[in-house]
Order: structure tokens, then sequence, then C-alpha cells
């Protein structure tokens, strides 16, 4: 696998919910879609915005941030891409969404 793919739905309700998904390529839905896709192979931010606003595209602290929730996934990610993982959990305070 090479691309991290995090999708943002909104509720009715007000209520959002996650989707993570990983791919070998990407496809023109993909773009379309997803709000956040991460490249392991050239450790790249191919995009992410949040509701319309775009966020910086810093692909360390990005990681760091998912590196809490999906701790195995990244990790094999980097690893499957030919990588070591040097990347430590950090505390909520110090990384922003």
């Amino acid at each position: 696998m090479r691309y991290l793919l995090l999708t943002y739905l909104k509720q009715p309700n007000g209520q959002i919910n996650e989707v993570m998904a990983l791919a070998r390529t990407l496809k023109k839905r993909d773009y379309q879609t997803a709000n956040v896709i991460l490249d392991f192979k050239h450790l790249k931010v191919v995009t992410a915005s949040m509701d319309g606003v775009n966020v910086p595209r810093d692909f360390d602290r990005i990681v760091q941030y998912y590196m809490r929730y999906y701790e195995s996934t990244i990790t094999r990610l980097f690893k499957e891409n030919g990588y070591e993982v040097t990347l430590e959990k950090v505390n909520d305070s110090k990384v922003q969404p």
C-alpha cells in the first residue's frame, strides 16, 4: 500500500464520522472525496483540507497527529515503502489538527 486516505462525513445531526482507507493507486474520486491524502512512498501530502479550509501541508506534523489513532497502520505503510519508523507519539498539547 502507498496512500493513506481520510474522509470526513458530516451527519445531519452535526456529528462528523471519519473514514480511513488505504490505496495502492489514487482514483479520480479519491481526489474529490478524501479530505487528507498522504503519500508514503514520496513522504508528501497530496491533499489536506477540512471543511473547505486548506491545512498546512507538513507531512511530519500530519503523520504525528494521526499516529495516535492509526499507529499500526502508519507503521506498516512506512515499512512497506522502505522507510524506518522514526516518529514518536506526541502528547495532545503539542500537535494541533
